[in-house]
């Protein structure tokens, strides 16, 4: 390995240790639902961000301070020497993101024998805790890497079958300028 990788590896360690990673798939709530929360805690210190949710009327909020309390105790056990930094509030909410998960699809009883479409949503909601740095260049690293890693993490899993290829433009054709009908009737 060369000079530069191996300092580039090197950086990126660091940066893997400053950062905390906590997923929750699945929560049934809609994401719209879930996304408004989620905007309320997004770059805010941690203590801060589980009293907003602790005091959010939202049915979401329990989950989403679940998961909260996981990214932190992720953030704990990957910077052991610096758990002061979490009182200090120089820990932060960097990223949080809302998927769409699976929707269910059901049926419900209509009006004249007619039958109405339920579709219930869920969503993945990913955190990423980090802390504050100094640099603008380290923050930038860490958001590139960390947005790698979930990119790669969201990649769908092939399972051998070969996908249907799309088609091709159709070409123009000499009649392109011809109206509708003109070329209707060349054809029969």
């Amino acid at each position: 390995m060369g000079a530069r990788k191996r300092k580039m590896a090197e950086r990126q360690k660091e940066i893997k240790k400053q950062t905390a990673i906590a997923k929750l798939k699945n929560v049934p709530t809609s994401p719209q639902k879930m996304r408004l929360l989620a905007d309320t805690i997004r770059g805010v210190e941690v203590n801060r961000a589980l009293d907003l949710l602790k005091y959010s009327n939202r049915a979401a909020a329990p989950g989403l301070a679940k998961l909260l309390k996981s990214a932190i105790s992720v953030w704990e056990s990957k910077n052991e020497a610096d758990r002061k930094e979490l009182d200090n509030g120089n820990v932060f909410v960097r990223t949080v993101m809302v998927d769409e998960g699976k929707t269910l699809k059901r049926i419900r009883t209509a009006p004249q024998g007619r039958a109405a479409r339920i579709r219930k949503r869920s969503n993945h909601v990913t955190i990423i805790l980090g802390m504050k740095a100094d640099g603008k260049e380290v923050e930038k690293a860490v958001d590139a890497t960390v947005a790698g890693e979930v990119a790669e993490a969201a990649k769908p899993v092939s399972t051998g079958k070969a996908t249907a290829k799309k088609a091709a433009p159709k070409k123009k054709t000499a009649t392109a300028g011809k109206t509708t009908k003109k070329v209707k009737k060349e054809t029969k």
